[in-house]
Order: C-alpha cells, then sequence, then structure tokens
C-alpha cells in the first residue's frame, strides 16, 4: 500500500470501520482502520493522504494529542482531516474540534456514499500537491546546499593561485632580483593565470554544453589520436601524482563521428578525475575495444571508489566524493558533468562502476562508431611572439587600467601604433585626433559601454573603415548578439587566445 495515499481510519467502532473501508475499496481509495488514537497518530507518521474521524471519538485525551500531532507538521504538510459529525453539527464539540484542528471539514452524517467519495478523493488531490511540493522544496534545499558548497569551492580554488601571484609579485617589487629569478616568477605568475582561466572557462564550458548551446564539429575521428592526445593532456598530473597508466587501445583503427577536441576533453577529464581521486603511486588504466556498431572506453583507477548512491549523483552538477582522500580536493566538481553532456550529444552515453569505497572505479564511454574515413588535423600553430610586426594604428580601450596599458605595451613592442584610453569619452577624443584601424573594446564599462562607444565611433567619418573588435568577459548568446547590433566585426572573451588576437590584429 502506498502509504502517502492512503486514508486513515477512526470510526467509533470497529464495525463502522470496516464497513467504512469496504465502501472506500469499492472507489479504488485505500484505507486502514486504526484501533485508537494512539495507534492513527502512529500511523500519520509513517504517512497518510487524508484522515477519516468520527465525532465521537474527538474527546479528550484524542483531540489534544491529534491537534500535537498536527501542529508539529512539517511546513510544507496541511494534513486534510474529514470528521462525520452526527447530526446537527453546530454541536459544541465540533465547535471545539474546528477551533483545535487545521485543515478540517466536517461531514454531517448520514451522508450519501458518493459525497464521502468525492470529498475524499478532492482532500487527497490536494494532499497530492502538498507531497510534490514536498519534493520541490527538496530539491532546492539540495540545489541551496550544492549551490553553498560550490561558492566555497569556488573560492578556495581562486584563493589558491592568487597565493603564489601575490608572493612572486612582492618577490619581483623587491631590488636586487636576478634576470634568471625574474623569469622564474614571471613563468609562476603566467601558470597560475592559466589555472583562473581554465576554472572561468570550465564554468562558462557547462553552463553552455548542458544548455545545449555548443555546436560540435562532427567528423570522423580517429580513436587513438583522440585518446593518446587526451593521455598526453593528462601526463603531467599522472606523473606528479607518481601513477602507474596501462593503455590497451585497439589493433584496429577506429572512427568516431564527432567533434576531435570535445572527445579529447571528455577522456582527459576522465583520467584527470581518476589520478585525483587515486592515492599516489596508484594504478591507471585506459583501454579501448570493439563492441558491435559501437566503439567501448574504459577508464579504470585503483582509487578510492564509490559507494552505491554516488554512481549517479557524480555526474550531476558539482558533486564531489566526499572528503575520503585529500588527493581528491580540488576542483569545481563540473569536470563529470562536462563528460555526461558531451558523451551525450555524441550519440553515446557514460556510466560509472565501483565495488565500493576504496576498491576503485571504472567509467565506461560508449560512442558509435562511424565509416572509417581519413581524420581531419587542427594544425593552428601558436603565435611567434619574436617574429610577430603588427603595422597598424590601434585604440584599446577598458575601464580596467592594468588590462588596457598591458596590451597596449604588447601591441607597441609588436610594432603598432597603440593608443591607451579608460573610458568612452576619452577614447572619443583620441580617436577624433588619430587616424585608427583598429579599436579593441572592453563591454562592461562605467558611463558609456563598449557597445554605445562602438556606436558613436561608427557614426565618425573620418574613421570608415574601422575594425571594431569586442574584448570583453560576457559570453552568453545575448551578449553575443547585442554587441553584433552594435557593429563590431569580431568578439573575443577575456583573457583572448593569443593567436586569434594576433590573426584580427594583422588582418
Amino acid at each position: 500500500m502506498n502509504t502517502e495515499g492512503r486514508v486513515l481510519l477512526r470510526m467509533a467502532t470497529s464495525k463502522d470501520a470496516a464497513m467504512t473501508a469496504a465502501v472506500l475499496a469499492r472507489a479504488d481509495i485505500a484505507a486502514e482502520a486504526c484501533a485508537d488514537m494512539p495507534a492513527l497518530v502512529e500511523a500519520v507518521a509513517g504517512g497518510a493522504g487524508a484522515l477519516l474521524i468520527a465525532e465521537e471519538v474527538l474527546v479528550s485525551p484524542a483531540l489534544p494529542l491529534l491537534a500535537g500531532t498536527l501542529a508539529a507538521q512539517a511546513p510544507w504538510s496541511d494534513l486534510p482531516v474529514l470528521v462525520l459529525a452526527r447530526q446537527g453539527a453546530d454541536s459544541p464539540r465540533i465547535g471545539q474540534v474546528m477551533e483545535e484542528l487545521p485543515n478540517v471539514t466536517v461531514i454531517e452524517r448520514p451522508v450519501r456514499v458518493a459525497a464521502l467519495v468525492s470529498a475524499l478523493r478532492s482532500a487527497l488531490r490536494a494532499r497530492r500537491r502538498q507531497y510534490e511540493l514536498r519534493a520541490l522544496l527538496e530539491g532546492l534545499q539540495q540545489a541551496d546546499e550544492r549551490k553553498d558548497q560550490f561558492l566555497a569551492t569556488l573560492a578556495h580554488e581562486l584563493r589558491n593561485p592568487l597565493a603564489p601571484i601575490n608572493t612572486a609579485l612582492a618577490l619581483l617589487s623587491r631590488n636586487g632580483t636576478t634576470p634568471a629569478e625574474t623569469a622564474r616568477y614571471h613563468e609562476l605568475m603566467r601558470r597560475q593565470v592559466d589555472h583562473m582561466v581554465r576554472l572561468v572557462d570550465d564554468l562558462m564550458e557547462v553552463s553552455r554544453i548542458t544548455r545545449g548551446k555548443v555546436d560540435l564539429q562532427r567528423l570522423p575521428v580517429l580513436l587513438d589520436a583522440v585518446i593518446n592526445d587526451a593521455i598526453e593532456l593528462s601526463r603531467p598530473q599522472v606523473r606528479a601524482a607518481g601513477h602507474t597508466l596501462a593503455i590497451d587501445l585497439p589493433g584496429e583503427t577506429l572512427f568516431v563521428l564527432g567533434d576531435a577536441v570535445r572527445l579529447t576533453q571528455v577522456f582527459s577529464n576522465l583520467l584527470n578525475n581518476a589520478a585525483k581521486y587515486t592515492p599516489p603511486g596508484g594504478m591507471l588504466h585506459i583501454a579501448a575495444r570493439r563492441d558491435g556498431s559501437q566503439v567501448v572506453i574504459d577508464v579504470i583507477d585503483s582509487g578510492v571508489g564509490l559507494e552505491p548512491h554516488m554512481r549517479e549523483a557524480i555526474f550531476d552538477m558539482f558533486v564531489q566524493v566526499g572528503g575520503s582522500s585529500k588527493a581528491a580536493q580540488g576542483g569545481l566538481g563540473i569536470g563529470l558533468t562536462l563528460v555526461r553532456s558531451l558523451v551525450e550529444l555524441h550519440g553515446g552515453r557514460v556510466e560509472a562502476r565501483s565495488d565500493g569505497p576504496n576498491r576503485g572505479a571504472t567509467f565506461t564511454v560508449r560512442l558509435p562508431l562511424a565509416p572509417a574515413a581519413t581524420p581531419s588535423v587542427d594544425a593552428t600553430p601558436a603565435p611567434d611572439w619574436q617574429a610577430a610586426s603588427i603595422g597598424r594604428s590601434i585604440l584599446v580601450v577598458d575601464d580596467n587600467r592594468d588590462a588596457t596599458d598591458s596590451l597596449t605595451e604588447l601591441l607597441r613592442a609588436l610594432g603598432a601604433t597603440a593608443f591607451a584610453a579608460y573610458d568612452g569619452e576619452h577614447a572619443l577624443r583620441i580617436a577624433a585626433e588619430q587616424r585608427l584601424d583598429i579599436a579593441v573594446l572592453d563591454i562592461g564599462m562605467p558611463g558609456m559601454d563598449g557597445c554605445e562607444l562602438a556606436r558613436r565611433l561608427r557614426a565618425l567619418p573620418a574613421q570608415a573603415p574601422l575594425t571594431l573588435i569586442a574584448l570583453t568577459g560576457w559570453g552568453q548568446e545575448a551578449d553575443k548578439q547585442r554587441i553584433a547590433e552594435a557593429g563590431f566585426d569580431h568578439h573575443l572573451l577575456k583573457p583572448p587566445d593569443p593567436g586569434a588576437l594576433m590573426a584580427l590584429l594583422k588582418g
């Protein structure tokens, strides 16, 4: 019996209870008779859709006992109580019942069966809505707890790279720093900034992917190449933890139809996850095989394992395995969410298996095979800053002075005639005096924002033609549309990919 949908009966006699239960059964309403009020109160704790009680039993101490039970209900709960009253329902006892019990409906006897059934069905429908509200509130509470946990994790992860950056800046401010030391501190700060960029990129990535805002570049992809690229990306983390990685790839050539970059991301995330949740010196294993029209890739570790209830939850946003391993600390808990979303976008599925805590875990990805074809190769070269040269007039506008000054200095070092402005009015004054080829504009500036500045620059006849580049942290679809409508030619997210920025500036 569904206890949450049952009607609990407390009638004046056992015969009345049996007859009422039989009548309700014929109407497909589950009912359970209770011998006394303590039994009914105990049954309420196990779940109930409604109470049907005879007036005669609502006397002291039964009435105060029921009133106390109902007063202690959870905030979402308002259990319906139907009272079968003797003829003349305005008796003092009924008045007391209506005063002491919440959500009471009084039905005067004799009552027609249809009327009783109708009243109970209405009460049960209302009760079902309460249970739906409970589920919603529990979901919101869990989401709120995850949000709080995520924000704490995000703060922790952002503070980690900020600490060495702050220390390196203090060291660089000393007198007598050698060129070798300066280079080392610069490299340290670059690594930490890269780490912070990856954190922000992951957040934006999971937002786009889970909302279906990612367009995959579907081409025949060689499975071995994707896995080997993922291994190379994950190898530093694997080595740092002293793990041994076994690789078992099929002897035959297998292709999947998909986005090589995204699939590499899937398997590097799984390998990074395995390395992260495996104590130092552990064993990792990645293996691939054909299974009919699919390819199956297993990523196996000897790490902390999974509780049974975590095998599905581990793919949910911001969920991380509990702190049973110090190696598990770090990250935002969104890597496996990305994995599941990307695999499903490729028409595949992913699942996790584990024999329990400290017995390792296996993550299995299944992807549909594609006909054999010549795989595409991404051979975009990294920019050569030593050989780079930009002989153009460029205006850089950003209210962040450090960002403006650093980019302006870099452009000047590359041969550009670069001008710096920290707000829209300053930028317009420069545009009135200088002939410009390119303007690189921030969007979220106080006063005149980048979109308004772009429109006003476009209105200057002396500056036609002018290439407008939005360099901003705003990257949602609505932002892209607003920026395009303002007249921008290109849209880059901060910090920009050096190669992409160089290509736009060189024209």
